[in-house]
This record gives structure tokens, C-alpha cells and sequence, in this order.
């Protein structure tokens, strides 16, 4: 197969009526250009299951020239001003904004994400990102630090230079926008490998990092398969940092390979099974809500997705027929682009009959099925699963252990507090957590004892770009969000200066 026998741009019509043309090529030195092997990867429209395009996918040979891409870019853009560097961000932003629509859109076709009431906040969210990091790019400072009369230190903050960034299907505008502002802030080049999965809102989002005027090489954005182009990425020797979403068993291999390869500097962002303690002195129906959300929000195809709720058993029979209706009376399953929708399709096929074999799972093991468990009825094509809700559920289930990844929540109850964080801590993953209690001693008490990176009290997944993000355990190591995930970002340099100790 020979690079040019796939184009580098399509037009594509979408269901909303809209034309636009899709770049398709590998977005290397701010250029579209062919994989070097021809190879290739199909999308597909999880509502309708239908071909999309096929995008050029990237291999070695051609992560190494957007790995050489942005090492040529480097020594110039790190001494681009912070205040220059955060006026480019800035300009992207006015960009994204333009474009919003369209945006919202492609990820609603890829991705299946309802357009309005989904996608539309990932754009919203990726605004905002962007815009705070722009912010930070002319405040990054070391400290004077005072050691003696005779001496003289200081800190600096560098860039570690080029960052490989590997971005999962969930969100593929909105987490590679956690990756990129913070590290082009603070002068550092990207190349970022997009998943084989979602690859198409990214791919058109390098046309807006050319017209925003970055330099060639400084944001590089490549899709491929994990095994070819992420392997080569994260085992790059010519790479300083590597960051990764997605699961624990890859972000393990992404691990090996950078600790194999260079020992390059890694972020890690990986699975998660998060609690969510409900106490009989929360706002119940705010808890229900919030429950809800934290479960059922992008079709449970969330990282920190609260998926084991555990409740007081003076409200457990209560709680669960709450949660019942509130999902009966909320949930609108169907086409992504019909803006009354909330609740799309699973991502592709794989995901789907993942999701739906849990569901056996459950079933098999004595969970007590309270709502879906299967394919809504009125859908006849598309990965449809319907909002699942599992009771009953004990701490030896699978259902309880495993993170599934799709909308399927796990009940179960407890009679002290002191269960309730034994049973929240009773995971591998550390990622999120909720609590839900008026008692205000009580919600920082537990909040303190229990093992993850992020507690919501009173709410759930509702992150917000002045806050870390990052996991405990299993879940990851380092910080995205606020001045944390621009920290991570950069390396600390010590200088000593002498002033008068003589030899």
C-alpha cells in the first residue's frame, strides 16, 4: 500500500446537514502529510455503525519524524516569551470558539457523545483549559533561596522539551486539552498520538493550530494504534516526557517503555472504580441526582465515574427506588445529534459487548438487576446499552472490582462509617470519590481517610480546570489541571553562585 493511495482531506456530510472537509493525513511540522507505510485506520459512527473515513495511521518511521519535528522546534520555542506563548493560546482560543459547532460536532459523529448536552461541555471545558494555561505561560518562577553570606541560589522552571501524549476515545478534544495547554505554556513541543478509536475532532483541530500561527513543530498531532505508534512514542528515545490516559494494563506498558527506553519522565492518568458514600444525613434528593450523574454521564464511559455507591441501610431500600425513577424520568436515549438526548451509544462495538457481558456477569453472580440490562428496545442499529442499576452487590463480585467502563453502577449498603471507607478503599484504583452527608466534621473526616486523588463532597465528576486531577494506586501517577498539571510540565533546575568562599 503506498502513503498516497489514501488522501489527506475528505469532505464529510453530517447528520445535522453540515459539510466540512476532515484533514485526514498525520499533522507533522504544521503540515498534513501521508503515513510513510500507507497504513491506515477506519472510523466508525457508533450510533449507526457505519464507515465514517479512514485516516492515515502512523508507525514508527513516522513518529520519528514528528518526534524530530518537534526536537528541531525546541531551542527556539522555549525562548519564545511567556507572555508570546500565551498570546498564541489565546489566539487558539478565539479559534476553538469560532468553531464550536463544528467541533461539538465531528466528536458527536466519532465519538457518539450527545452534541448539546455532552460534547457541546467538552468544548466548553477545552475553552477553558486553554484560556487558563494561556494565563499561566508568563508566570512560571523559580524562588531565591538563602543559603549563606557567601552564596547566592536560585531556582528555574524549564520545559523538559519534547512531551509525547497519548490521548484516549472518551474525550478526544477535552483530554488532550488537559495535555497540550499546560505543556506549550510552559515551552515545551508536543507530538500527541490521538486514539485509532476517536481520531477525527483532533486531526481537524490541527488546521486551527496553523492558523493560530505556532511555529511548525512545536504541536504535532499523529493517529495510530496504540501497538505501533504509541509503543514507539512511549519507547522514543528522543522523548523527555510521556503522558498517558487510558487504562491501568497500558499505562503500565507506557511505564516499561519509558523507564526501558530513556527513563523519561511519565504522567500517568488510568483506570478508576470510584465509591460514592451516601449517609442518611445527605440532601436525599440532591444525592440521588448527583448519583446519578456520576455514573450515567457520557454513557458511563468515564474514568473517575463513581460506580459503586454505597448507602446508609436506614435509606438503602429508599435510595434505590429513588435512583430507579430519577433514571426512568431522565434518561433520553438516541441519535447524538438530537439535542434532547442525553444518553448516546458506547463508543464501538468492543466497548459495547464489554459492557454487556459485565452485565451477564452481574446477573450470573447474584446482583440484583433494578433497571436496563440490556439493549433499549427502540433502537435497531448503533452500540446502544441501556442505564443499568445493579443492587445488592457484594464486595467479592466482579461487577464491584473491575472497572467497566460503561453505564452500569454498583449498590450496595453499610451501617457505619467506618465500613463505608473500609468498603471505598477496598479497590486497586484510587481516582475519584464522592461523599454525601450534611454533617459538615464528617465530610472532611472522611474525605481525609479515603484513598483517592480527588473527593467531591455533595457532587460527583464535576472537575474544575483551578483543581488537580490526578490518581492514587492504581489509578496514575502525577497531576493534570490547575498550577499542579503545569508543574509537571517542568523540571527544576538549582543555581548556586559563590560570592566569596575561596578554594
Amino acid at each position: 500500500m503506498s502513503p498516497s493511495s489514501l488522501p489527506l482531506s475528505q469532505e464529510i456530510a453530517l447528520p445535522n446537514g453540515v459539510k466540512y472537509t476532515q484533514p485526514l493525513g498525520l499533522f507533522i511540522n504544521n503540515e498534513f502529510v501521508p503515513a510513510k507505510s500507507g497504513n491506515r485506520v477506519e472510523t466508525i459512527n457508533p450510533a449507526t455503525e457505519e464507515p465514517i473515513c479512514e485516516v492515515h495511521a502512523a508507525g514508527a518511521a513516522d513518529v520519528d519524524a514528528a518526534v524530530d519535528a518537534a526536537r528541531a522546534a525546541f531551542p527556539k520555542w522555549k525562548r519564545v516569551s511567556g507572555a508570546e506563548r500565551g498570546a498564541l493560546m489565546q489566539r487558539l482560543v478565539r479559534l476553538i470558539y469560532e468553531e464550536r459547532d463544528l467541533l461539538s460536532a465531528i466528536d458527536a459523529l466519532d465519538a457518539g457523545k450527545p452534541r448539546l448536552k455532552n460534547v457541546m461541555n467538552d468544548v466548553e471545558e477545552s475553552l477553558s483549559v486553554f484560556s487558563y494555561y494561556a494565563g499561566w505561560a508568563d508566570k512560571l518562577t523559580g524562588k531565591a533561596i538563602e543559603c549563606s553570606p557567601d552564596k547566592f541560589a536560585y531556582t528555574r522552571h524549564e520545559p523538559y522539551g519534547v512531551c509525547g501524549q497519548i490521548v484516549p476515545w472518551n474525550y478526544p478534544l477535552g483530554m488532550a486539552s488537559w495535555k497540550i495547554a499546560p505543556a506549550v505554556a510552559a515551552g515545551n513541543v508536543i507530538v500527541l498520538k490521538t486514539s485509532e478509536v476517536t481520531p477525527l475532532s483532533m486531526l481537524y483541530f490541527g488546521k486551527l493550530v496553523q492558523k493560530a500561527g505556532f511555529p511548525p513543530g512545536v504541536i504535532n498531532i499523529i493517529s495510530g494504534f496504540g501497538r505501533d505508534a504509541g509503543a514507539a512514542l512511549a519507547a522514543h528515545m528522543d522523548v523527555d516526557k510521556i503522558a498517558f490516559t487510558g487504562s491501568t494494563l497500558t499505562g503500565r506498558a507506557v511505564m516499561k517503555a519509558a523507564a526501558e527506553s530513556n527513563m523519561k519522565a511519565v504522567t500517568l492518568e488510568c483506570g478508576g472504580k470510584s465509591p460514592n458514600l451516601v449517609f442518611a444525613d445527605s440532601d436525599f434528593e440532591q444525592a440521588v441526582k448527583w448519583s446519578l450523574f456520576g455514573i450515567m454521564y457520557n454513557m458511563g464511559q468515564v474514568c473517575s465515574a463513581t460506580s459503586r455507591i454505597y448507602v446508609e441501610e436506614t435509606i438503602y431500600d429508599k435510595f434505590v427506588e429513588a435512583i430507579k425513577q430519577e433514571s426512568l424520568a431522565t434518561a433520553r436515549i438516541g441519535d447524538p445529534f438530537d439535542d434532547s438526548v442525553e444518553h448516546g451509544p458506547q463508543v464501538n462495538e468492543a466497548q459495547y459487548k464489554k459492557v454487556l457481558r459485565y452485565i451477564e456477569i452481574g446477573k450470573k453472580e447474584g446482583a440484583r438487576l433494578i433497571l436496563g440490562g440490556g439493549t433499549p428496545a427502540a433502537t435497531t442499529k448503533g452500540y446502544y446499552v441501556e442505564p443499568t442499576i445493579f443492587a445488592d452487590v457484594t464486595e467479592d463480585m466482579t461487577i464491584m472490582k473491575e472497572e467497566i467502563f460503561g453505564p452500569v453502577v454498583c449498590i450496595s449498603k453499610f451501617s457505619t462509617e467506618k465500613e463505608a471507607i473500609r468498603k471505598a478503599n477496598n479497590s486497586e484504583y484510587g481516582l475519584g470519590a464522592a461523599v454525601f452527608t450534611t454533617n459538615l466534621n464528617r465530610a472532611h473526616r472522611v474525605a481525609a481517610e479515603i484513598e483517592s486523588g480527588t473527593v467531591w463532597i455533595n457532587s460527583s465528576n464535576d472537575c474544575d480546570v483551578n483543581l488537580p486531577f490526578g490518581g492514587f494506586k492504581q489509578s496514575g501517577i502525577g497531576s493534570e489541571l490547575g498550577e499542579y498539571g503545569i508543574n509537571t510540565y517542568t523540571q527544576v533546575k538549582a543555581v548556586h553562585v559563590n560570592l566569596g568562599t575561596r578554594l
